[in-house]
């Protein structure tokens, strides 16, 4: 697998599908959640309250449409909130592995995620980007490409580095 990093907003990669950083509710929220809630349309949401209609777990994955977005499908994510105490690694690593899979049995050949609970629930950014790869890199997959996508340039370049070492 391919393991790629640009810079850019989530909701506008052309690929197959995009991996939401979720809440466990299902119902949308802020961040990378909001945004593609957002550029998806209702019918995100309409998927999450049908397939997820008691939310998800935090370590899980599941997909839904991608409404308007150019991806087929999104992939949602549970990811650890570490600032509310849930510092269990495997649970941020769990997110990426199980994206993984989720995509296999879609079919999804390429896959774009965010640096999944990195924002808002805290996880300290080194860290997070150091599961995201050494996650990405470890789980066997039919995905060709998974493509880190950074939204601002200081994490872009943090990423850059580390794919690169």
């Amino acid at each position: 697998m391919e393991l790629t990093v640009v810079r850019g907003d989530i909701t506008e990669q052309d690929v197959e599908a995009v991996v939401n950083a979720a809440n466990r509710a299902m119902r949308g929220g802020g961040g990378v959640d909001g945004a593609i809630h957002c550029a998806g349309g209702p019918a995100v949401l309409e998927d999450c309250v049908r397939r997820f209609p008691h939310g998800l777990a935090t370590g899980d994955a599941g997909w839904t449409t991608a409404g308007d977005l150019r991806a087929r499908w999104v992939i949602h994510v549970v990811g650890p909130n570490y600032r509310a105490g849930e510092t269990d690694r495997s649970l941020l690593t769990s997110c990426y592995a199980r994206a993984l899979a989720v995509a296999d049995e879609l079919g999804a050949r390429t896959i774009a995620f965010p640096l999944v609970s990195a924002g808002i629930y805290g996880w300290p950014k080194g860290d997070a980007i150091a599961a995201a790869i050494e996650t990405l890199r470890s789980t066997p997959t039919r995905v060709e490409e998974a493509r880190m996508v950074a939204y601002d340039s200081a994490t872009y370049d943090a990423l850059v580095e580390a794919v690169d070492a």
